[in-house]
């Protein structure tokens, strides 16, 4: 036998070897498999933490993913009511969407094993279809590890000890830098869009900013925004409550990159260039607007472009309602909203400024005057404490004082002030004082968390030296010589609503305090003052429930040609409502004249 016939008879024996080690497989499903730590396996999504935003379908690079909505999952603010369905047969299990979910509620898992002769069923709702993923859960993402950036680019603003000399402006606002920056930061889910009272294409001019393309953001945000700066500066922000980012971390600063925008355009002449509005040939209709506020601004501007012939009454010397006078300079400069009115005369918006309807100029009169007429005269009327010593000198209500300030009147409130309330006029009150030289406490019934002030509002407040005192309910104002020398309150204990709703203060006997001041300033809340209808034949046809005008869904009142918007429709009270109802009254006068014919 030669050499090279004997190797070949021993060689099946050098396999005996192999029995003394560890087998590449296993015997499934007797044994479970051990998959390596962060393994990426099938998906699973916590439908709970969930929000729809559908940034994993965005950058999933195999079209593998789609939104659909579930069964059980309703659409909500801050919510599409969607959730991710992802195709098996397309996934390469990149994980790209598990590091790009915001909420973190999307992961892959151990489990990788599923054969079917169905395609279909290769389709899976990860988290309906498997939900004991849970159990299996694997690979995850972080704050820090995420793909997305969920910290803020900071905003520059005055020190505190240096606001309270002036009334300069407190944000300084982002430069081009930071403008980019944080834009970027913005993962276009458009769950902001849906929040937004006015509905504004905010993806889509973030986007714009973020590209470095200013002039595409300007022309995107006047699409259905003629108050944008203004906006930019003092809006409540209702799309930053819905941030998807902020699920993990801050917002996106959606209303400082609106300011930084709209900034670019450094006066009316540069608006209209930019935005080149298309300004139809006159209809041959004529709109009369009682209220230069925004919800009347807005419907203005926008029926001006359609063809309209707009006039706007304005009781004040100056456009802007509550904006212009109840807002702090240094919050909302004069010349800043002024640009943007200068803007809309250059689209032929008429004005009649210091003529008050039911005064110098009758609601009939405009009535019999225009085709349609339009109604925003907001809240501008306030309520009163109701306590012993209101009516002393040095006593007055907050949007008053606010009003008398901005007119450029001055003011000596004296050496401290005492501000009851806890909203947003209050703050604004508070902070003024301090310019004024004041020392400042506010009183406020509930607690600080319960305050309807915007949060960053009260800080300002706080870093300014404001003191706010909290469960504290008013029950005098002591006077000395007619003038006002103290403010006695009671403290408060929180007491649980049995209906589930806020807890109620109530007040604790014995526990009167009385701070010494010299001013006192009310915001306790406002209403709408409609003596001017009162005094017309129209009293009773437009009909006002609970302090406001009933409209359906076009704004239009019970007296079909007459249309209504702001704070005397909507109980929101805050500039963007207002200019949504402006915008949507637009529709409603064009379907109303514009289907009748001429």
């Amino acid at each position: 036998m030669s050499f090279f016939n004997l190797r070949g008879t021993l060689k099946p024996l050098t396999s005996l070897k192999q029995f003394a080690k560890k087998p590449h497989t296993i015997e499934f499903p007797l044994e479970v498999p051990e998959t390596s730590p962060r393994y990426r396996g099938l998906h699973y999504n916590n439908l709970d933490y969930c929000i729809g935003c559908g940034n994993c379908s965005t950058i999933c690079q195999n079209a593998a993913i789609d939104m659909v909505p579930v069964e059980g999952i309703e659409p909500k603010k801050g919510d599409s009511g969607l959730r991710p369905r992802i195709d098996n047969g397309r996934c390469c299990w990149c994980a790209l969407c598990v590091e790009v979910c915001p909420t973190g509620s999307l992961s892959l898992t151990k489990d990788y094993i599923f054969v079917s002769e169905d395609p279909d069923e290769f389709l899976w709702t990860p988290g309906v279809d498997n939900p004991d993923g849970i159990n299996l859960i694997s690979f995850t993402s972080s704050p820090e590890t995420s793909l997305n950036e969920y910290q803020r680019v900071p905003m520059r603003e005055l020190d505190g000890s240096e606001r309270v000399k002036s009334f300069a402006e407190v944000v300084l606002g982002y430069n081009e830098d930071e403008a980019r920056k944080e834009a970027q930061r913005c993962i276009s889910c458009g769950l902001c869009t849906e929040a937004c009272p006015d509905h504004m294409h905010i993806p889509e001019y973030i986007n714009a900013i973020a590209q470095g393309n200013d002039e595409d953001a300007i022309r995107i945000i006047y699409d259905n925004n003629p108050l944008p700066e203004m906006c930019g500066k003092v809006c409540t922000r209702r799309c930053e409550e819905v941030c998807a980012i902020a699920k993990r971390g801050e917002p996106v600063a959606i209303r400082w990159l609106k300011r930084y925008a709209t900034e670019r355009a450094i006066n009316a002449d540069m608006i209209k260039e930019i935005v080149n509005p298309e300004i139809l040939p006159p209809n041959g209709y004529k709109v009369g607007i009682v209220g230069a506020g925004p919800s009347g601004l807005t419907a203005g501007y926008y029926l001006a472009l359609r063809g309209f012939d707009v006039t706007i009454y304005e009781a004040h010397d100056k456009p802007g309602g509550m904006t212009m006078y109840g807002i702090p300079k240094y919050r909302l400069p004069l010349e800043s909203l002024m640009k943007q009115v200068d803007y809309m005369k250059k689209v032929g918006v008429k004005f009649h400024f210091n003529t008050k309807v039911g005064k110098d100029i009758s609601f009939e009169e405009i009535y019999e005057k225009f085709d349609a007429v339009f109604v925003g005269v907001g809240f501008g009327k306030p309520w009163t404490l109701g306590i012993e010593g209101e009516d002393l000198e040095g006593s007055s209500q907050a949007v008053y004082f606010l009003e008398r300030i901005n007119s450029g009147e001055i003011i000596n409130v004296g050496y401290k002030v005492v501000v009851i309330g806890g909203g947003n006029v209050a703050i604004d009150a508070a902070r003024v004082s301090r310019r004024l030289g004041a020392e400042v406490v506010m009183l406020y019934r509930r607690r600080v968390e319960d305050m309807p002030a915007d949060w960053e509002e009260i800080e300002g407040a706080e870093a300014e030296g404001v003191e706010i005192i909290p469960q504290a309910i008013p029950i005098k104002i002591h006077g000395e010589n007619g003038k006002v020398k103290a403010v006695e309150y009671l403290k408060a204990e929180m007491v649980p609503d049995p209906k589930g709703g806020r807890p109620r203060p109530q007040p604790i006997e014995g526990s009167n305090t009385i701070i010494e001041c010299s001013s006192v300033f009310a915001a306790i809340g406002q209403q709408g003052d409609y003596s001017f209808i009162d005094e017309s034949k129209f009293k009773d046809a437009i009909k006002i429930e609970r302090g406001r005008f009933i409209v359906n869904e076009i704004q239009q009142t019970t007296l079909e040609k007459v249309f209504a918007g702001g704070d005397a429709v909507n109980r929101t009270a805050d500039a963007i409502s207002a200019i949504a109802d402006g915008y949507r009254a637009v529709r409603g006068i064009e379907k109303f004249l514009m289907g009748k014919g001429k």
